[in-house]
């Protein structure tokens, strides 16, 4: 059973439906999304790479789900890494998702028509960021506001093991309320592997949390308080790594998307920047969850956890000099020692914690990963050293003022790889 703290910066909405019958607050949760969908236009957003649907066992069960809502005016999938006969499997894959009452779109993200609407982007030195989950949210984020038939955007990954239709409706309903006033959700819960009975999430719980909570203290007594709210308010959030939100179309309008995998935690600051806290909101949105695991890495710092902490920690680095907090060698030492420290206080609290809960835990391996996390936030510091590149793609704002047609461009040629137009 769920606790009903609030921290106080952003509303949080706790699970409280699992003390009562989950099937009946799910058909309830479905009736009032019904209901708000009949005064507006929800879409969902499905990043989604062709090798995706080789793992039928995990995707099935996803799509099966979502099938059988009713409350979705549209579906966009954003689909990467196929080949012309690859994006036409995904086409007929996908159709199940498509009924009389709810379109359906896949985003050849890798495909000429796109590539077109990409390289005018460019001759207007505008940035488009390379292959990945960010560009792919961007490119059909820029579809969907193009066709003006969504007042409400969701979002979330194809690889969710333990999906359900309750994640996908109580992920929705915070910003698609019309009495609740949030403009922006983002969605956390517990990561356990009931295979192992053990703790999942090791960046969200050694990396981001301790250096979000020691660099929060860190500004307080350096005076830099604008820099302490920004991390006041991050340490805010459970699960900040967490891939599912939703928001609304005004707000996507103007945001700018990371491109790597500073994506998640770049977007909280994009909306930290853009709302008062009283429009966010994170909510629960299951007992547990699982989806695919990435190694470590510690040699390769382009693959797997070690380029995850990477960017992020570039991220924030980046953020802070852009704020007026002066970076030198010294002060990176500084602030290692002090997350490294902290993280060991954090690996002591989640020792207690599933000692409580009859959980496997190994002191060694989560100390070693703290301290491989330490180095690679060395190495972000050696990366963004002198003037830097954005890892962010502006805003189809920004875009729409260089290039005012660019919508229907970009319209025209998904409609068209859709065999539409």
């Amino acid at each position: 059973m769920t606790d009903f703290h609030q921290e106080g910066i952003v509303t949080t909405l706790h699970a409280l439906y699992e003390a009562f019958d989950r099937d009946a607050y799910l058909e309830e949760l479905e009736e009032k999304l019904a209901d708000y969908a009949s005064h507006q236009k929800i879409t969902l957003l499905l990043p989604s790479l062709y090798s995706e649907l080789k793992n039928p066992d995990v995707l099935d069960p996803i799509v099966n789900d979502i099938s059988k809502v009713e409350y979705l005016h549209s579906i966009v999938v954003a689909l990467g890494g196929a080949d012309h006969d690859q994006f036409q499997e995904a086409r007929r894959y996908f159709s199940r998702l498509r009924n009389d009452r709810r379109e359906l779109k896949v985003v050849w993200i890798d495909g000429p028509g796109v590539k077109e609407v990409l390289d005018r982007i460019r001759e207007k030195d505008i940035t488009t960021g390379v292959a990945g989950k960010g560009q792919s949210v961007w490119v059909s984020l820029g579809y969907i506001l193009g066709h003006e038939q969504a007042d409400v955007v969701a979002l979330h990954d194809c690889d969710i093991v333990t999906y359900d239709r309750l994640l996908l409706g109580r992920l929705i309903e915070p910003v698609a309320n019309p009495n609740n006033d949030f403009e922006f959700c983002k969605g956390y819960y517990a990561r356990i592997s009931p295979k192992e009975r053990a703790m999942k999430g090791r960046v969200t719980r050694l990396f981001v949390v301790p250096f979000v909570d020691a660099m929060m203290r860190i500004m307080r007594e350096r005076g830099f308080f604008e820099l302490e709210n920004f991390f006041q308010y991050h340490r805010a959030f459970n699960y900040p790594l967490a891939g599912e939100f939703s928001f609304s179309t005004h707000l996507a309008r103007g945001l700018n998307i990371a491109y790597d995998w500073g994506l998640e935690v770049s977007t909280l600051s994009e909306v930290y920047n853009k709302l008062i806290t009283k429009k966010i909101a994170q909510v629960d949105l299951a007992p547990n969850y699982e989806h695919k695991h990435q190694e470590m890495s510690p040699q390769d710092a382009q693959r797997g956890l070690h380029r995850m902490v990477v960017d992020i920690a570039k991220f924030y680095l980046n953020y802070m000099r852009s704020h007026g907090f002066a970076l030198d060698d010294a002060t990176i030492d500084m602030i290692l020692h002090t997350y490294y420290q902290n993280a060991l206080n954090f690996i002591k609290s989640y020792s207690d914690d599933a000692e409580v809960n009859n959980l496997t835990y190994d002191r060694y391996r989560e100390e070693q990963a703290a301290h491989f996390f330490r180095g690679f936030l060395w190495t972000a510091w050696e990366q963004c050293k002198g003037p830097q590149l954005s890892t962010q793609i502006p805003s189809w704002n920004r875009v729409l003022y260089s290039l005012p047609d660019i919508y229907d461009h970009l319209k025209f040629v998904v409609d068209r790889d859709n065999g539409e137009g």
